[in-house]
Order: structure tokens, then C-alpha cells, then sequence
């Protein structure tokens, strides 16, 4: 289905906020894809364009076979048919690990589809309104840095303590969503402070 003017625009301002997520997460993404105007966008993907044809994929920065899909599905609900659609084209090109950016929410089959190849397959669903603003550009969140294994080992160690003891974060929360959490991973965040300078503190994602 071609897409409307309105459409277009929504678009342009999602895959801009799905790049800075990436970007982020430390997928190789270069800024002038960011950068890209709304002009150059629609010279790239044509008139006719179609959510389809802004189907992407990206290698981590430092790790060329740890591959990520993002795909923009045409249909409005998606069905368990897309999905195998999906997982059948990353299981030929060796990719594990996708991004959805829907319309609306998935039919109780395709979630039940996502649960149950979550063994082999991380897929992750986001709905286009989601992603209109990029939530991590607002003013009220700070900055956030996802601890390597080394660095969270060394983090208990200094501070005696387990990582059960650290303030939370849920795994469902729309910041750790953005940045790709897992359970069981922590997070350091840091907030601007006018006495210290900028005040860090750590949160366990369950």
C-alpha cells in the first residue's frame, strides 16, 4: 500500500529515531543517515514508496556477525504469516535479532509466535507511535550506559554489595526498551547536579 503525505513524514521521524537507537545500542550507523533530510528521504525511497521498502539491517560497531534486522510491516495488524515471513529470512542470512516497528498492536498469535521462538529469535515490538519522539533526547532523562560484564563484576566488588541490592529497573520500561536491556544487566545513569557536577547512580533491570 503506497503510503499518504502525512504517512511519509510519520516515517521519516521513526527510522530517524530507530537509527539514534541503534547508533546507541553500538550498531554501525554513520551520522549522515541520521542527519538525513526529509527531502533526501523521499528521493531515496521513491514516490510509491511502501513501509516494506524501508526494511533495514546493521552490524554491531565492533562485532560484524552480531546483526540486528528492523522491519517496517505493510499490514496494519501483524499476523503470524509476517512473522514466519520474517523469521525464515533471518534464519538464512544468519541474524538473530530484530526489531518490529508496527502499526498496532500484534495478534494474539504473532505474540504467542514471539514467545515461543524467543529461544532462537529476539524479537523486540515497538509501535510506530513509540518511537515518533526520540525519548531519550528529553530533557528529564538522563544519560544512561549499559555496564559491560567486567565492568558490573568490578561495580559489586568495589561496593560489597549484589546486584539484587541495587535499585531496579524493569526490563519493560520505555528507556530500557530503547537501549535494548536485558534482565540481569545494570545500568549507570547520570544526572546533571549542581553542587557535584553530575550525581551517578546504578539500577539492576529485572
Amino acid at each position: 500500500m503506497v503510503l499518504t503525505e502525512d504517512e511519509t513524514n510519520r516515517l521519516y521521524r521513526i527510522t530517524r529515531t530507530v537509527l539514534k537507537m541503534l547508533k546507541d545500542r553500538g550498531y554501525l550507523v554513520h551520522n549522515k543517515e541520521i542527519e538525513m533530510s526529509k527531502h533526501e528521504f523521499k528521493n531515496k525511497f521513491g514516490e510509491n514508496m511502501k513501509r516494506e521498502d524501508l526494511t533495514f539491517m546493521k552490524s554491531m560497531r565492533d562485532n560484524d556477525s552480531d546483526r540486528i534486522y528492523v522491519f517496517f510491516p505493510d499490514e496494519a495488524k501483524v499476523g503470524v504469516k509476517t512473522m514466519k515471513t520474517y523469521t525464515n529470512r533471518m534464519k538464512s542470512e544468519n541474524v538473530f535479532k530484530a526489531i518490529l516497528v508496527c502499526q498496532q498492536n500484534l495478534t494474539p498469535f504473532a505474540k504467542t509466535c514471539v514467545s515461543e521462538i524467543s529461544s532462537t529469535f529476539h524479537l523486540e515490538v515497538f509501535q510506530e507511535s513509540e518511537l515518533l519522539v526520540n525519548i531519550v533526547e528529553h530533557v528529564l532523562v538522563p544519560e544512561h550506559q549499559i555496564l559491560t560484564d567486567e565492568e558490573k563484576k568490578t561495580l559489586l566488588e568495589r561496593y560489597t554489595v549484589k546486584e539484587t541490592q541495587l535499585p531496579r529497573i524493569q526490563v519493560t520500561d520505555p528507556v530500557s526498551r530503547y537501549y535494548g536491556l536485558k534482565r540481569g544487566q545494570v545500568v549507570k545513569i547520570i544526572r546533571p547536579s549542581e553542587t557535584a557536577g553530575r550525581y551517578v547512580t546504578y539500577r539492576f533491570v529485572v
